[in-house]
Order: structure tokens, then sequence, then C-alpha cells
């Protein structure tokens, strides 16, 4: 079972991005699934987590600018990132609280891999 993210780059403030991670391998069910980032010398912080059902749990200070969503038949999260500052520079993380097949790995929390998202002033 991994976890691999895409859509990160170079934008200018002002500008979007959208973030996509992808589940893959033999997977059983996909419980919770979500973004979170990382600046060097900070602690991951939580973006956005999304459960099985559609429902949402934002960083209060990222609300109304970020979109979190899923596609369940797809395995796959999304991020859609609006009116990025440069301060939302950094290494973005997705996750996922997975159940793999029997034998197939454990079951819990996986991540990718990280992709970089850079907003220049």
């Amino acid at each position: 079972v991994q976890l691999q993210a895409f859509g990160g780059g170079l934008v200018q403030a002002g500008g979007s991005l959208r973030l996509s991670c992808a589940a893959s391998g033999s997977i059983f069910n996909i419980r919770d699934m979500g973004w979170y980032r990382q600046v060097p010398g900070k602690q991951r912080e939580l973006v956005a987590k999304i459960t099985i059902t559609g429902i949402s749990e934002y960083n209060e200070f990222l609300r109304g600018r970020f979109t979190i969503s899923r596609d369940n038949a797809r395995d796959t999260v999304y991020l859609q990132m609006n009116r990025l500052k440069p301060e939302d520079t950094a290494v973005y993380y997705c996750n996922a609280d997975i159940t793999p097949h029997y034998g197939q790995g454990h079951t819990g929390q996986y991540w990718g891999q990280g992709t970089e998202v850079t907003v220049s002033s």
C-alpha cells in the first residue's frame, strides 16, 4: 500500500494549485484522508482531512482558501488551494487511514512522499 502525491510547484501569491494523492495497492478500505504540511524547523500541521462520508475538517487559519475533497472510487484525495500566500510555502503530505487486505500491510496511518509548494511574493 502506498500513497503518491502530485501537483506541487511554484506559484505566485494569489494564485491557485490543486494537489492530488492516490492510494494504491491491496486496499480493503480507507477511512479518513487528509493533507498536512511542514516547514523546515517546524512541526507538521494539519491542513485538512475528510471522512469517507465527506465530512471535512480544516485548520482554522486555512478555511475559506483551501478545499479538500475525495473520490472514493479512485481512492484519491484532493486539495484545492486558492489565494495562495508566501506563508503557504511548505512540503505538503497526504495521509490516509487504511486497512489493507489480509496480510498486505499494517492497518493504520500511511503517508505520501510529500510534494513541495512554493509561493513567491
